[in-house]
């Protein structure tokens, strides 16, 4: 995990139901919208907090080792709220050059004062890094999800009932969602707040929290919000997601380009590419420019007009496997030349859905229905005759190859309930390789051959539907111990196909918000 990640961003807090409370209001004469402020953790020199009535400013001081792994060590002026929804939102700057780079200024709320507290907040580092921290359990170790963003002038932290997010505004005061989003339930009575850890336990750091705004409440009660797709990325070693492309739109099913130069996504029917390279930005100089602002492009699969989020590179990079059911009869599968262009059918029948490509590029592997049995099926590439691999044994799908080529994955429900299984390329040999109570789905080996990653529903859950608490998990190829990767809103659309990194040291994934409807305001 890297050290970068250890600093707070402010937080701001809104209030719809309740009028909103302003710094020229304090509530106790001495620290405005807060009632007290107090060190967290192990801190060697303490810390403090001034409130200026007539500027409408906090300057926080605070010393502190790190927020971050299983403890927290920060200076923490905060209020006690009891409504489910909340949100704060303030300027945030360091007001002295230098210093530790990965200081961190706060908007934070915890669910008590204790070092090892639940809490989500918005961490802004000395060098301009901004994400989302959260720590799920009491004891638990802090994960983040960093945005895309550097050095913004101004954050807001928004909770709507269990789910949190953080927005974003620069020098036009347009608040901006940043695709950083978590649910954690708070119990009963919680702190809002903002924090700074100064990341060197000897010394101390100051920032500055202006144009404070916190609110109870929300004008979005009883809306069901905006539907907002993320694609991130998390590096399966250290867990640290990271906000690639974000839109408020339906998108799915992210693969990653052979060249590392960017990913492939589905969206209302059609292929699109997102760039990985985001534009520049010096840390402090303001946002840089947000994924959206740099608009996929659209590759020409015409006539095929009806695409879904089943769809993957061939082993060279050259084209592109996908499922589309413009023709009458439901989806069949298609290749096309990875730039885009005409494509040529794969399979007749129908419905056939892509999901793997053999290592030598010769044969494709595909979940056919046929007479209401979902099994797994392998064709050449270039079209030909299906072979069934899987019959009579349960629902089968997702079907993807090893990297050495002698398996093929893929999720089934023989056992029980659906689990993930593997068999060698000619059908034979199926074993189980996960044995949990959760309903596992879509796995996919690493290029290495060492890991796969898979998605896990909630134990008793149908299908495989959106909208959904799910989690992304890593285990070993043969068989073990599997591991959170991540933990999100999502289901379908989420990690359909082969998604991982060139090097096979991070996966692609798209996770779902519905951002509230007074979030932006």
């Amino acid at each position: 995990m890297s050290d970068r990640r250890s600093c707070l961003l402010p937080l701001i807090l809104l209030f719809a139901v309740v009028p909103m409370l302003s710094a020229q209001s304090p509530n106790n004469g001495s620290l405005g919208l807060f009632t007290d402020h107090s060190d967290i953790g192990t801190v060697l020199h303490p810390g403090s907090a001034a409130f200026d009535a007539t500027q409408g400013t906090y300057t926080v001081t605070g010393s502190g080792d790190n927020t971050w792994f299983k403890s927290d060590d920060l200076q923490y002026v905060w209020k006690k709220v009891d409504d489910p929804d909340v949100t704060l939102s303030s300027e945030v700057r360091f007001p002295e050059t230098g210093g530790n780079a990965h200081r961190k200024a706060m908007l934070m709320i915890r669910q008590s004062l204790d070092a090892d507290s639940p809490y989500v907040d918005i961490a802004r580092h000395g060098d301009g890094l901004t994400s989302l921290q959260y720590r799920d359990e009491k004891g638990g170790v802090t994960r983040e999800v960093e945005t895309a963003v550097s050095g913004p002038p101004s954050l807001r932290l928004v909770k709507h009932g269990d789910f949190f997010y953080v927005l974003y505004a620069g020098a036009d005061g347009q608040w901006h969602f940043s695709g950083a989003s978590m649910k954690l339930p708070m119990k009963n009575a919680y702190y809002v707040g903002l924090g700074l850890c100064s990341h060197d336990k000897d010394a101390t750091e100051k920032a500055v929290f202006s144009h404070v705004q916190l609110k109870a409440g929300s004008a979005g009660a009883g809306d069901d919000g905006a539907l907002v797709s993320t694609l991130e990325t998390v590096p399966i070693a250290s867990t640290d997601r990271r906000v690639v492309y974000t839109a408020a739109e339906h998108f799915e099913a992210p693969n990653w380009l052979h060249d590392n130069s960017g990913f492939l996504i589905n969206q209302e029917g059609h292929l699109q590419r997102v760039e990985a390279k985001p534009a520049g930005g010096e840390p402090g100089a303001g946002p840089r420019m947000a994924w959206n602002e740099r608009p996929p492009v659209e590759l020409d699969s015409s006539p095929a007009a009806k695409l879904n989020n089943d769809h993957g590179f061939s082993p060279d990079g050259q084209r592109i496997a996908f499922s589309d059911s413009t023709e009458a009869g439901g989806s069949r599968v298609y290749t096309m030349p990875v730039g885009g262009g005409k494509p040529e059918k794969v399979t007749a029948d129908a419905p056939s859905y892509w999901h793997g490509w053999s290592p030598d590029g010769k044969i494709v592997a595909f979940t056919g229905e046929r007479g209401g049995e979902f099994d797994i099926y392998t064709v050449a590439a270039g079209g030909g005759t299906p072979k069934q691999l899987t019959k009579g044994a349960g629902f089968n799908d997702g079907p993807d190859y090893s990297a050495d080529g002698d398996w093929i994955y893929f999720n089934s429900t023989r056992s029980g309930h659906m689990q993930i299984w593997r068999m060698h390329t000619d059908g034979s040999g199926a074993e189980q390789v996960t044995h949990d109570a959760t309903e596992d789905w879509f796995a996919h080996p690493s290029p290495d051959g060492k890991s796969i990653v898979f998605l896990a529903y909630p134990a008793g859950t149908t299908g495989h539907p959106g909208s959904k608490d799910v989690t992304l998990q890593v285990m070993p190829a043969a068989g073990g111990e599997s591991r959170l990767v991540a933990k999100l809103w999502g289901g379908q659309g989420t990690i359909n196909v082969p998604s991982w990194s060139p090097d096979s040291t991070k996966v692609a994934f798209v996770s779902y918000a519905m951002l509230p409807a007074d979030a932006t305001k």
